[in-house]
C-alpha cells in the first residue's frame, strides 16, 4: 500500500519520461504506461497543493541518435525531437509552471538520468529542494537511473513504485533492492 506523500516547498515531484513513445502504441512502449497517467496526475495535484516543484523529464533525441539500433545502439528509434512520439502523454497534467527537462540531446551520448548533463541538480538546490520524489517510465531504466543520481546529488529520494512501470517486469525486485541499497526510500511496492 503506498504511503500518502506529504508535500512541501522543499520537495520536487520528478515525473520521468511519460512520453507517447514509452506508452502503449509508441515505438518503445512499456506495458502499463498509459494506465499510470491518472494516478500520476493525482500525485501532481497533491504536490502542487503542498507547494512542491513539479519537474517532467523527457528523452529528446536528435535524428540518428547514438542509442538507436541503426546506429548500433540498444533501442529502436524513439522520442525524436519535435515528433508526436517525443511529446508528453496527451492526458498528463502538466501546466505552464512545470519544469521540463530534456535529456540525451547530443548525437553521440545517451543519458538515462534526468540529472545527466542537464544541470538539474544545481537548479533544484538553487530552489531550496531537499527531497526528490520520482515516478514514471521506465522503472528499470530511466526511473532507476534518475533515483540513483538524485541520491548521489545529495537529495533525500523517494521512489513511487506504484506510479512506475518496468520494461522487464521480472526486474522490479532487483531494481527495488538496488535502490534501497543506495538509500532510496521505496513506497507502494508492487508485486511482479
Amino acid at each position: 500500500m503506498p504511503t500518502q506523500v506529504n508535500y512541501g516547498p522543499g520537495d520536487a515531484l520528478l515525473v520521468v519520461d511519460m512520453q507517447n513513445d514509452f506508452c502503449e502504441g509508441g515505438a518503445l512502449a512499456v506495458t502499463g504506461g498509459n494506465a499510470l497517467v491518472p494516478a500520476i496526475n493525482a500525485e501532481v495535484t497533491a504536490a502542487r497543493a503542498g507547494g512542491a516543484l513539479i519537474v517532467a523529464s523527457r528523452d529528446w533525441h536528435p535524428v540518428d541518435h547514438v542509442s538507436f539500433a541503426h546506429r548500433g545502439g540498444p533501442w529502436p528509434e524513439h522520442c525524436v525531437q519535435d515528433t508526436p512520439g517525443a511529446a508528453f502523454h496527451t492526458d498528463l497534467a502538466l501546466d505552464a509552471d512545470t519544469i521540463r527537462v530534456s535529456k540525451a540531446c547530443a548525437f553521440d551520448a545517451d543519458a538515462y538520468s534526468a540529472f545527466d548533463a542537464t544541470g538539474l541538480g544545481g537548479y533544484l538546490r538553487s530552489r531550496g529542494i531537499e527531497r526528490v520524489i520520482v515516478c514514471g517510465l521506465a522503472l528499470d531504466v530511466c526511473v532507476q537511473a534518475t533515483a540513483l543520481e538524485a541520491r548521489r546529488e545529495g537529495f533525500t529520494t523517494l521512489l513511487l513504485e506504484h506510479l512506475s512501470a518496468a520494461v522487464v517486469p521480472d526486474a522490479v525486485a532487483e531494481v527495488r533492492d538496488a535502490l534501497k541499497s543506495a538509500g532510496v526510500e521505496v513506497s507502494g511496492e508492487v508485486s511482479a
